[in-house]
């Protein structure tokens, strides 16, 4: 059994009617790949409880969650917009991972420090969002994913307005926090070369079914025609 098991998972948006069947082993860092509009982000959303399945099932450590409620599933996602407030200090932006209202006892603040110490922001507590680089500010996101300690990290096309330097950095740090924290990490790109770099595995989504999935070499080197086409080759 894998660790997250998605089965016979239907969604219908707008005329596209999607299903999904996927496996993904614990620990691994499976990057989803696939044109506009075929259903990435929205696979994340139905895992994430943000949309609810027409039917199927998404098992996560053997339990199904499909009924859960989205802050009763073991999964946390980073956006691309990393709703930052800008009124808020680096570390209050943290803490809202911990508490909305930001009533934090001693141990929270504790669990703050470490969180910010994982993304390499210690010092920048009382630093507000208007004073941190691009960079910056997507730490004290990846921050406050990681303080609220689920097992599954899920990145929406997190890193996709940030040039490819910077990418490369922020795929770094997250890859270093995957094995540190032994999350496993579902990562929806827009980019091949970030699955290349980062990704035990590949799946590709068109029409909002999951084509194929395995070794990320395999995905991208597959002959399959949807993702010769998708790839320009």
């Amino acid at each position: 059994m894998s660790y997250i098991e998605i089965s016979g998972l239907a969604f219908t948006y707008e005329d596209m009617e999607m299903r999904f069947d996927l496996a993904v082993e614990q620990g691994e860092l499976l990057a989803i790949i696939g044109p506009s509009g075929a259903g990435k982000s929205t696979l994340l959303a139905l895992i994430g409880g943000f949309e609810q399945a027409l039917a199927g099932a998404i098992r996560i450590g053997g339990d199904d969650i499909s009924a859960l409620p989205p802050a009763a599933r073991p999964v946390t996602t980073l956006f691309q917009d990393h709703n930052l407030f800008a009124h808020l200090g680096v570390a209050q932006n943290v803490g809202l991972g911990l508490h909305p209202g930001l009533r934090l006892s001693k141990a929270d603040r504790d669990q703050v420090a470490w969180a910010l110490g994982e993304v390499g922001l210690t010092g920048f507590e009382d630093r507000l969002p208007g004073q941190l680089s691009g960079g910056e500010r997507q730490r004290v996101a990846i921050a406050r994913c990681i303080l609220r300690k689920r097992p599954v990290l899920m990145l929406d096309e997190a890193f996709a307005a940030l040039g490819p330097a910077l990418r490369r950095e922020m795929l770094e740090l997250v890859l270093a926090i995957k094995a540190r924290e032994n999350l496993t990490v579902l990562m929806v790109t827009h980019d091949p070369e970030d699955a290349r770099f980062a990704a035990d595995r590949t799946a590709f989504i068109a029409d909002g079914h999951v084509v194929l999935s395995g070794p990320t070499a395999d995905v991208l080197s597959s002959p399959d025609p949807a993702i010769r086409a998708y790839l320009g080759s």
